[in-house]
């Protein structure tokens, strides 16, 4: 004889059954991560800046780990902020889209509406590195001297110009800083990247540019002059360049930078692609590429990663006040 459980009781154990076999399905996709196509990762410069050189190596190293594919799509624009902002909008949260996270996306916000929130609407996956800021000019420039640009901008106020990465990004704000500091007025011409912007200044189109180590190979090749850094110290490459702190001008800055993909991504799958990127920046290769870059080691896990973005966030929003630039 067949005893049958009261239909409340039946219906519970059909639902857990349901349940049981239900809750494996998202783990399952989790472990399955990334055998269903190649992981785009989204740099909002254009190619053959500092950044796409950087973390286009770095992908190449971290895709050996993965196991799958990781492919390079450059989105300029936006100081930095097209790019991520538009993959937190469009992209899945399955991590086959990731973006870098330049500073800029915890600036831009206090300067203009976004449709986008900098904290609500990402995954923090893993900090990576930071740039060094230089300010440099073409070799046959008149100005030697760090000193004697900022002379020249005090003597023909507004008719001194230099270039950088957009309108809102590190190397402008900073200058924006340097200059209220030093008393005078810099007339700033805004780029989609470093990569534009290094041909502007070879062209003869800017008088200077602040921008990230893109410049590099210029300053060795003998194409352009470097006339100051922005870090703490003075670089291992370039010793004999000083530091605006050294000279006076109260600003240091290094602009740290990671990886991030849409809100609600699974934390296995976010965990999958912060392993692959950490092994990758223990790589030597990598390491050797950020000594040729004169970049630093940022290494921050995802939980981190986010604390550091939501102070900066809070941070920053005091410097955009003072610098006159928040959004009325």
């Amino acid at each position: 004889m067949t005893i049958k459980a009261p239909y409340p009781l039946r219906r519970g154990l059909l639902l857990l059954t349901a349940a049981a076999a239900l809750a494996p399905w998202g783990a399952l996709q989790a472990q399955s991560y990334p055998s269903a196509k190649a992981v785009t990762l989204v740099v909002p410069w254009p190619p053959g800046g500092s950044t796409d050189r950087h973390l286009r190596a770095l992908s190449e190293i971290a895709s050996k780990h993965l196991g799958q594919q990781i492919v390079i799509e450059n989105k300029p624009g936006g100081g930095g902020t097209l790019g991520p902002g538009t993959m937190a909008l469009t992209a899945k949260p399955d991590g086959y889209t990731i973006a870098q996270f330049p500073l800029g996306m915890l600036r831009i916000p206090h300067m203009q509406k976004t449709q986008w929130h900098p904290l609500n609407d990402f995954s923090f996956i893993i900090g990576v590195s930071g740039y060094t800021f230089g300010f440099t000019v073409r070799a046959d420039s008149p100005y030697k001297t760090f000193n004697e640009y900022i002379e020249a901008a005090r003597k023909q106020p507004g008719q001194i110009n230099y270039g950088s990465t957009g309108t809102g990004s590190s190397p402008h704000l900073l200058m924006e800083e340097l200059a209220g500091n030093a008393k005078v007025e810099l007339t700033h011409v805004p780029f989609k990247g470093n990569a534009d912007l290094q041909q502007a200044l070879l062209g003869g189109h800017v008088m200077a540019q602040s921008d990230a180590s893109g410049w590099d190979k210029f300053v060795d090749g003998g194409q352009m002059r470097l006339l100051v850094t922005f870090g703490e110290e003075r670089t291992k490459r370039w010793p004999q360049v000083p530091t605006a702190k050294e000279l006076g001008y109260g600003v240091v800055s290094t602009s740290p930078y990671g990886l991030v993909g849409p809100k609600g991504m699974d934390p296995a799958v976010v965990k999958a692609l912060h392993d692959a990127y950490k092994k990758a920046m223990e790589d030597p290769k990598h390491i050797e590429l950020l000594d040729q870059l004169n970049q630093a080691m940022w290494y921050r896990n995802g939980d981190d990663y986010r604390k550091w973005a939501t102070e900066t966030y809070a941070k920053d929003k005091a410097l955009i006040e003072r610098l006159g630039l928040a959004a009325k």
